[in-house]
């Protein structure tokens, strides 16, 4: 079994809502939350113009709801060298990992919609 990390990031409620909506309509459940947000950051890491997509992640305002998420320890060896290379572009930049993941949620909300059971 892999280790698990728990993790919480501040989201905005309209954001929040969406993701739980999402999430479910993907065939998840309210369950599958982590594994959803698992997936999303992968697939953000992905994208070669993360970093900038995470600086604008910052810019968001009203994070007044709080979520916790598990998160496998190997993610989180990419999520800390994703930060590294998120640094090497905004060296000034507060709150990487709560950004990166915002990021990894909006994209993955943005782009075309999913269903675990498509697969």
């Amino acid at each position: 079994m892999t280790n698990k990390v728990m993790t919480s990031i501040k989201l905005q409620k309209s954001l929040h809502y969406k993701m739980q909506q999402r999430i479910i309509s993907d065939g998840y459940g309210m369950r599958g939350k982590s594994r959803w947000i698992v997936e999303a950051i992968e697939s953000f890491l992905q994208l070669s113009d993360f970093p900038t997509l995470t600086d604008i992640a910052g810019e968001m305002k009203q994070l007044d709801e709080v979520m916790s998420m598990r998160l496998p320890e190997s993610l989180m060896l990419q999520i800390d060298r994703a930060i590294i290379e998120v640094r090497r572009h905004y060296p000034a930049m507060e709150g990487v990992k709560s950004n990166l993941i915002r990021a990894s949620i909006m994209q993955r909300l943005i782009r075309e919609p999913t269903s675990v059971t498509e697969h």
